[in-house]
C-alpha cells in the first residue's frame, strides 16, 4: 500500500521560510515522478514543483527562484525548501507520485490529474 505523509507546514511571516518533507512508503518503481501541488480554498490544485527519478526538476513560474524542490532516495522522503514566501503561497500543500512521466507535467493545466498517490496535506500560512 503506497503511502504519502506530509509534514513541515505551518505559520509564518512573509518574508520567512518554511520546508516541508514528504516520506513515502510502499512504492517499489525505481522509475517515478514526483511533485509538490497546493490548493488555496476556492481554487484549483496547481502543481508547484516537481522531480523525476533521474533528478530532473520544474518550478512553476510563481515560485521559481524561491523554492526549491529535492528528494532523498536512501529515505524516499522528498522535499519542498520554500523561501521568501509570500502571502499568496497560502495554500494547502500535498505530494503525489505516480510511474514516470514527463516532470513538466506536475505544473502543467490540470497536472494533478496524472497523479494517483497523494497525501493528506499540510497546511502552510503566510501572514503579512
Amino acid at each position: 500500500q503506497v503511502q504519502l505523509v506530509e509534514s513541515g507546514g505551518g505559520s509564518v511571516q512573509a518574508g520567512g521560510s518554511l520546508r516541508l518533507s514528504c516520506e513515502v512508503s510502499g512504492y517499489f518503481d525505481n522509475s517515478y515522478t514526483m511533485g509538490w501541488f497546493r490548493q488555496a480554498p476556492g481554487k484549483e490544485r496547481e502543481g508547484v514543483a516537481g522531480i523525476d527519478s533521474n533528478g530532473l526538476t520544474v518550478y512553476a513560474d510563481s515560485v521559481k527562484g524561491r523554492f526549491t524542490i529535492s528528494k532523498d532516495n536512501t529515505k524516499m522522503t522528498l522535499y519542498l525548501q520554500m523561501n521568501s514566501l509570500r502571502r499568496e503561497d497560502t495554500a494547502m500543500y500535498y505530494c503525489a507520485i505516480e510511474g514516470f512521466r514527463p516532470v513538466s507535467m506536475v505544473v502543467a493545466v490540470n497536472g494533478a490529474n496524472a497523479f494517483g498517490y497523494w497525501g493528506q496535506g499540510t497546511q502552510v500560512t503566510v501572514s503579512s
